[in-house]
């Protein structure tokens, strides 16, 4: 074999679930990414499958969208969701049915969203436990990440560990597997917290490129081949060039003229009449995902999208992904051991923020599949790599992450447009994380016996502060938008500790204290299912 490429996907979302509300923005994430993204990656899938194409790559599932698409609320207002959008695009079919452009563009839509419902249908509703059955059959190796994807160079060492340790249970819990992998949330690695990763424990994870290039010593193959840290766990890095191929807005696959635009939507194009109530509270335009122009070029001016002329432009664009992959490694033969490349995305690129995607990966798939069988390139997943090369380099990698400035800066920066966080940053996210983890802390190592309501409450608070953690807020405070949710999640988690906090310090609690501490067990239902012990003691007393 002349090498491994070793495709990564990490799915996740924050964990966003409103009872109160009867069709809260903040859910369309969830809805979006399914009908674009998650079931499109089951199709696929099951295509492969049908087909004996055996091209298996890394899915990460996080404990947070597990928990999500686990969540029964959560996808009764999907199928909800789906039957409006169903509905959109008929209404959408007659108005166009003049336009012969157009009306191509809406069949096309009225197929995909078809076919989301019958992917939605044949997991019977569970898209993790559809997961489950791709990992069992080799197609994919599920891993998982820490419990709320926090970034985990932010938080304290006692954090750290719970994190990891309670991302592990949930995910054991919701697909049945102890994961051999773990995604470092922002793929953000800090050697203080080795030893918290290697006692977690897991087998390996992924860095950015430079994670492994600023290593010491140097690996003899930078990227080209995981090394061993001291601690035990390996570490796979982040392949600059592909990545550049798929993520770059201006080199990037996705930013060809011939493929879907994102950002042009009918949501913001048609009259409020027209939408059939597909908007958000107070009349609120939202993308409702019905999108009719193609990137075009850089100018205002946008054509109209041919989704036919988009996928064969998918279809090259994988031939010439993998035909790059193949001439990369050809230029490393000769060294010891099998070089990979490491293909990291979110998941979401390939469906949601890229629609033609699930076409591409599918003959990115089956080209590296063609490869394979031919003597040459072949996809891995990184266990399975590590299981054919189990002999590494030993190295400490470098401190870093992914994302803007490589070192953190997106997670912990100051507010790219301040007038847009009304002055709040990273830092103020910070300050609040860090009373709250020393409250719950302290309040673990006082009262971890605590039984009755007290014990609840403990319990709900250590939830609260898990989800209070959660990286995707630094994030969207930071670069300003969704700043304002953002930030009263922030707040909300923060004020919920506090209290519960002061309830479990009492083992005598009055009724309005008791009635209070119910309602928000059942407003933030997340990790539930685990036992109280399992979420105690994951936290150490703190030293």
């Amino acid at each position: 074999m002349q090498g491994y490429v070793g495709i990564v996907l990490h799915a996740h979302l924050p964990w966003v679930r409103h009872p109160e509300h009867a069709r809260p923005l903040e859910e369309r994430w969830l809805h979006e990414a399914l009908w674009e993204s998650y079931l499109p990656l089951l199709d696929v899938l099951d295509r492969l499958a049908a087909d004996e194409v055996l091209a298996p790559i890394t899915v990460s599932l996080s404990p947070t969208l597990a928990a999500m698409l686990r969540d029964p609320l959560l996808c009764g207002r999907f199928v909800q969701h789906l039957r409006r959008l169903e509905a959109l695009a008929a209404r959408e079919a007659e108005r166009v049915s003049a336009d012969g452009a157009l009306s191509g563009v809406i069949a096309h839509y009225r197929a995909r969203i078809e076919a989301a419902h019958a992917a939605w249908e044949r997991a019977g509703g569970d898209v993790v436990r559809a997961l489950v059955r791709h990992d069992d059959a080799g197609s994919i190796e599920l891993i998982t990440t820490s419990a709320t994807h926090a970034y985990l160079p932010a938080v304290l060492p006692p954090s750290a560990r719970a994190q990891l340790r309670i991302g592990l249970r949930a995910f054991e819990g919701f697909t049945g597997k102890k994961p051999r992998g773990l995604w470092l949330p922002e793929c953000a690695y800090e050697p203080s917290f080795g030893a918290e990763l290697s006692g977690a424990p897991v087998r390996y994870t992924v860095l950015d490129a430079h994670g492994l290039e600023l290593a010491r010593p140097r690996p003899p193959l930078g990227v080209y081949a995981p090394v061993l840290a001291p601690n035990g766990v390996a570490f796979f890095a982040r392949d600059p060039e592909s990545s550049r191929e798929v993520w770059s807005r201006d080199e990037g696959y996705p930013g060809d003229p011939d493929y879907r635009d994102f950002y042009r939507d009918i949501g913001f194009d048609l009259p409020e009449h027209a939408l059939l109530g597909e908007l958000g509270p107070h009349g609120t335009r939202v993308m409702t995902g019905l999108k009719y122009h193609r990137v075009t070029g850089g100018g205002p001016h946008k054509e109209a999208w041919d989704p036919i002329k988009a996928e064969a432009r998918a279809r090259e664009h994988a031939e010439r992904f993998v035909e790059r992959r193949r001439a990369a490694l050809s230029a490393l033969s000769g060294v010891r051991s099998a070089p990979l490349v490491v293909a990291p995305y979110d998941a979401e690129l390939f469906g949601h923020w890229w629609f033609e995607g699930p076409i591409f990966l599918e003959h990115v798939l089956r080209g590296l599949a063609r490869s394979a069988r031919a003597g040459g390139i072949a996809a891995t997943t990184l266990g399975g790599y590590l299981a054919r090369q189990p002999e590494l380099v030993v190295a400490e990698p470098a401190a870093s992450t992914w994302g803007e400035g490589g070192f953190g800066q997106a997670w912990v920066g100051r507010a790219i447009d301040p007038s847009r966080t009304r002055g709040l940053s990273p830092a103020h996210l910070i300050r609040h994380m860090r009373h709250a983890e020393r409250t719950v802390h302290g309040l673990v190592r006082a009262r971890r016996g605590a039984e009755g309501l007290s014990g609840r409450a403990l319990e709900q608070a250590i939830r609260e502060l898990l989800l209070l953690e959660a990286s995707d807020w630094g994030f969207m405070i930071r670069r300003g938008e969704m700043a304002e949710y953002a930030e009263a999640r922030v707040r909300a988690h923060a004020s919920r500790v506090d209290r519960l906090c002061r309830v479990a310090a009492h083992d005598w609690i009055g009724p309005d204290e008791a009635r209070w501490v119910e309602s928000a067990c059942e407003r933030t239902p997340f990790l539930a299912e685990l036992r109280g012990e399992e979420i105690r003691d994951a936290f150490d007393a703190w030293g």
